[in-house]
């Protein structure tokens, strides 16, 4: 098996997971090397200030009509069989794989070997095998790089393999069309044809941890982590588009993680190794260290526009989707924690919704059975672009704020963290970052610096003990002030011209809930 330009090739071979005759193979390069390659294949762009920008053809979101679970014995009997998780056979599955390393005959390759988990005790050597540089680029970046040392021995417990010019077959496989994500817990194998959206292979990793990680008594979680100057751990549930990534971005507060983290028995630690933001009309006030992230050499930028001539990105250009994305290692956040992982369990748990009704009230305290029963409604809306044919914001509900991902029963999750949540007298908040003023459409997205100004006075034990209202639809307690606040808008009625109206808007919303909740076997 041909090998070039290798750093360091590992002694458990592609040989091992059928590959043969295969082209080069270029073994865990550098970020510098793989530049090399992507501008010499004609992959991507360099922008000013060092960037890549890529583009994805036509999957620019995650494609969850296209993702399938192998249906076999070791795993057959936990998996939340459905529409998340949709079943494919052993023998289907074998033929895909088969025909995907016959594409790769006489292809040249790209190799990484990384882990996935910050936390050595609970972390997993991965491999992903993909043909393009640039996603060579996307695994370094969002993964956990081993010590060059340990690569030579590295042998992967989970293997992705990504082939994103390579077209599955919907009638031979079984499946809706050419793209498929697929997930072979026995094998111990993903599976991705024809989509190039980086998304995929770091969600698809991110769904075997959520699976393998509950046996260990871990709590998975798509949110993001940070801690204050004493110590104090908070986690920022929430599905994309919310402002997990933005809101655990805080120079005032020490990064984790900005998406995918564990919970054990010593505390909170970091799936990944970087970061994954929405950049679409990303601000440099409101958010400078993401921000700053898009001008430095080492990031990818995922369907940024920007002009040939100057090299100039712009942000605000949406034209070729709104989910637009930025990869870039976690240090490049200046105040991110170099471990990924602190041995303290968090002192409070946000849960975030985009609430495209304009109803729901920006900041309250929820009761422990309330923090279950949000965490497995999950109601947010699903952004513009995140989603293949999401062109605006969808009312929908997402237990776990992460149902995408989840290969087993909510239940499962929602049973773990209340039992966290009881044990360690966790304080846990409810925060609104969609539309006050009215729905989507009439009203206006809520202002960041007002979620920030709440955010901060939770975290810092000032709404702990602030007086409060009980909503008379929700339910909820919510805080009647809070600084650098205007009351009117911790009260999202009086935002709306017609109290009426908001009434019953309100109301169709919480009967939403109640009716989605019951359709949840808990």
């Amino acid at each position: 098996m041909t090998t070039a330009s290798q750093s360091v090739v590992s002694e458990y071979g592609l040989e091992n997971h059928g590959f043969k005759n295969v082209g080069a193979v270029h073994w865990n390069l550098s970020v510098p090397a793989l530049y090399e390659h992507v501008i010499r294949r004609g992959e991507g762009f360099m922008a000013n200030h060092g960037p890549l920008i890529v583009y994805n053809g036509k999957h620019t979101g995650r494609s969850p009509n296209d993702k399938f679970t192998v249906k076999e014995p070791s795993s057959e009997g936990d998996i939340w069989w459905g529409k998340i998780n949709r079943p494919m056979s052993p023998e289907n599955f074998a033929a895909l794989k088969q025909r995907m390393l016959d594409y790769c005959q006489g292809r040249t390759l790209y190799v990484q070997d990384v882990y996935v988990g910050r936390d050595p005790r609970y972390r997993m050597p991965i491999r992903v095998v993909n043909e393009l540089a640039w996603q060579n680029i996307f695994v370094r970046n969002m993964f956990v790089r081993p010590d060059h040392d340990a690569l030579a021995g590295h042998v992967p417990e989970f293997t992705l393999i990504a082939m994103p010019s390579f077209q599955a077959d919907a009638e031979l496989d079984k499946i809706n069309s050419e793209t498929a994500i697929v997930i072979n817990f026995a094998t111990r194998e993903v599976l991705i044809a024809a989509s190039m959206y980086g998304g995929e292979i770091k969600k698809s990793i991110f769904t075997v941890m959520n699976y393998l990680l509950t046996t260990k008594n871990v709590l998975p979680m798509h949110c993001s982590a940070n801690y204050g100057p004493d110590g104090d751990v908070a986690i920022f549930f929430g599905l994309s588009g919310t402002g997990k990534t933005t809101l655990s971005a805080d120079s005032t507060r020490t990064l984790i993680g900005d998406d995918e983290h564990g919970w054990s028995d010593h505390g909170i630690f970091n799936f990944e190794g970087g970061c994954y933001a929405k950049v679409i009309k990303l601000s440099p006030t409101g958010e400078p260290e993401i921000y700053a992230c898009t001008r430095r050499w080492g990031t990818v930028l995922e369907n940024v526009v920007y002009d040939p001539d100057t090299r100039e990105i712009d942000l605000d250009d949406g034209s070729v989707t709104l989910n637009t994305r930025a990869s870039y290692p976690i240090h490049f956040i200046p105040n991110a924690d170099a471990t990924g992982m602190i041995d303290k369990h968090p002192r409070n748990v946000v849960m975030l919704t985009a609430d495209a009704f304009g109803v729901m009230p920006p900041i309250s305290k929820l009761t422990p059975e309330e923090a279950k029963y949000h965490f497995l409604l999950g109601y947010t809306a699903k952004v513009a672009g995140t989603e293949t044919g999401i062109d605006e914001p969808v009312a929908t509900f997402s237990p776990c704020f992460g149902a995408p991902f989840l290969p087993m029963p909510p239940k499962v999750y929602g049973d773990m963290l209340a039992e966290r949540i009881a044990r360690h007298k966790v304080d846990v908040w409810l925060v609104n970052t969609g539309w006050t003023g009215g729905p989507y459409g009439v009203g206006h997205r809520m202002e960041l610096h007002y979620t920030r100004a709440m955010v901060h006075a939770a975290l810092n034990g000032v709404l702990a003990g602030a007086e409060t209202r009980t909503d008379p639809i929700f339910g909820v307690q919510v805080p009647l002030s809070c600084p650098d606040v205007p009351a009117d808008v911790l009260n999202p009625r009086s935002t709306w011209a017609d109290p009426d109206a908001y009434d019953t808007q309100a109301k169709k919303l919480a009967a939403m809930f109640d009716e989605n909740y019951a359709k949840l076997d808990v």
